[in-house]
């Protein structure tokens, strides 16, 4: 038993916990705008009554509703953790003890929101303000005949409400979602085939292999090592949901039951393999491959970026080559550049084109570019144009933004290699800012830094900057030999990493970024590259 002393030290140290889990709550609260309350009683609806949720004015309504069933406490708070990560609110894990990755990680074992809500919710996210008018259109005889200005959350609830939508029964979203964007039945397959249950209720090998097309390259991007995805596979299934998806691949047959080890390696493998092969491409094959816009700014206040001329350059003529539509911009100050992302956000041509891609030339610092009037834009803000909500005709299409700029200034600058950062009496940016924050959360972008973050790039003052001529050069090597866009900056990062200053003791690492579904590979021009 406790003595007194002790009962009133733990007592004191138990509403210590209390408090600051509170004030966490609190914090995370007054963080959160409307449209995340709407997402998290939205994602709740499986495990709160719905009459509570009508009522709930803020995210603490929220989370005093999760505490009175026990959702979560002081000591468990990944279900906020989960909510927090599957509404985007990254930010705000730290509160909690967590990052994005750590939550990752235990999604497969600890999370409480189902497939079918997930589901539901990343529809919502993909649907635009168009597609939502369409949507309504459709099911204009389903709906209330005086409705104001829904959001797609509310319409799937509705839906919900009058038995139209089930967990079992998604033919209604198949309807309208073919019918309006094909693309986003993806979605829907994906969740249909990982509901697939065995007699014990426990997903099977099928169901995992699905999942993992859509979280798979997602672990890939956050660390987690094919060994952590190979373990939780391995202790997750039955051997025989192994031999029934192994059967039809032809390698059951070499499988020896009794062998335990050898099944767990088979398990391994064939979903490594089954993994890759489920990986499909984007589609590349349109009447018109997309535009291309190259932002070089060379002549700055105090200073000219030699050697970017010759950047553009190449770079226009390796797009060209591969069929975009190139559009060159020279010297544009922080508002032409924001004016030149609004103007083509609107543009209607993008809906019948594959692809968008901006390379920008220019001086930078941490997540920013500089204009010509050395004010900085934050690359975020520029990626942001073309989500699929700002720019629907891009939706579910690839973009890439190369950025050939520094991001740090902290070196010298030899007599012949310059650095694409500012001089040194230039104030500079107090925080840095992860390559992960400069590109939306939605899917389909790529960006290709030409060095990692803090850290200068190099340009030639007559033969252009390391990374954009080794793209460049690699572009023209590897596309006709049908490799992907991540293959091609990969071997784009060994090029740069090879070279060195003329003193020899400065070098270069490339980093992309990327929320990329499917691989990315350039259809194979007819004429041979251009130099």
């Amino acid at each position: 038993l406790l003595s007194g002393r002790d009962t009133v030290g733990s007592s004191n140290m138990e509403n210590d916990v209390s408090l600051m889990f509170h004030q966490q709550l609190f914090f995370i609260s007054e963080n959160l705008v409307t449209e995340d309350v709407a997402a998290l009683k939205f994602l709740c609806m499986d495990l709160l009554h719905l009459s509570k949720l009508e009522g709930v004015k803020s995210a603490a309504d929220i989370f005093r509703l999760l505490m009175a069933q026990e959702y979560m406490n002081a000591e468990d708070t990944f279900l906020l953790a989960e909510l927090l990560y599957r509404i985007k609110c990254h930010s705000l894990l730290k509160k909690l003890g967590y990052t994005k990755e750590k939550v990752q990680e235990r999604l497969h074992e600890k999370g409480r929101v189902s497939p079918y809500r997930q589901m539901l919710y990343e529809l919502s996210e993909n649907i635009t303000n168009e597609m939502l008018k369409e949507i309504i259109f459709l099911l204009q005889n389903d709906l209330p005949k005086r409705w104001g200005s829904p959001s797609a959350l509310d319409l799937l609830t509705l839906l919900e409400k009058q038995g139209l939508l089930t967990k079992d029964n998604v033919e209604i979203l198949e309807y309208v979602c073919k019918a309006v964007s094909p693309d986003l039945l993806e979605i829907i397959d994906c969740y249909k085939k990982a509901k697939a249950l065995d007699g014990s209720g426990q997903l099977n090998l099928r169901s995992y292999v699905c999942i993992a097309e859509k979280q798979g390259l997602e672990w890939h991007k956050s660390g987690i090592t094919i060994p952590s995805l190979y373990n939780f596979l391995a202790e997750s299934l039955k051997y025989r949901d192994v031999l029934e998806y192994l059967r039809p691949h032809r390698v059951a047959q070499h499988i020896h039951i009794e062998q335990a080890g050898k099944l767990k390696i088979y398990l391994q493998l064939s979903f490594f393999f089954s993994f890759l092969q489920t990986i499909s491409s984007y589609k590349m094959d349109g009447p018109h491959r997309g535009f291309c816009l190259i932002i070089n700014n060379v002549n700055f206040n105090s200073s000219q970026r030699k050697g970017s001329c010759k950047d553009a350059e190449q770079l226009e003529r390796v797009f060209t080559w591969l069929g975009l539509d190139v559009r060159t911009y020279t010297d544009q100050t922080s508002g032409d550049i924001i004016k030149l992302m609004q103007t083509w956000q609107h543009v209607q041509d993008h809906k019948g084109r594959d692809c968008f891609i901006c390379c920008i030339l220019s001086h930078g610092e941490s997540g920013a570019i500089y204009g010509t009037d050395y004010k900085l834009v934050s690359i975020r803000v520029l990626t942001s144009h073309f989500t699929a909500k700002q720019c629907p005709q891009l939706a579910a299409k690839p973009k890439l933004f190369f950025i050939q700029a520094c991001q740090g200034n902290n070196i010298q600058r030899p007599v012949y290699v310059d650095t694409d950062g500012p001089t040194p009496d230039l104030p500079s940016m107090e925080e840095r800012v992860s390559l992960s924050e400069s590109i939306p959360e939605e899917a389909d972008f790529l960006l290709g830094m030409a060095t990692v973050d803090g850290c200068v790039s190099f340009r030639h003052v007559e033969e252009g900057t390391w990374y954009i001529q080794a793209l460049c050069s690699k572009l023209q090597l590897l596309v006709p030999r049908g490799e992907d866009i991540l293959s091609i900056l990969t071997q784009v990062n060994e090029d740069v990493a090879k070279r060195v200053t003329p003193s020899g003791t400065k070098k270069q690492m490339p980093q992309p970024a990327y929320t990329l579904r499917r691989k990315f590979i350039f259809p194979i021009p007819v004429a041979p590259p251009p130099s």
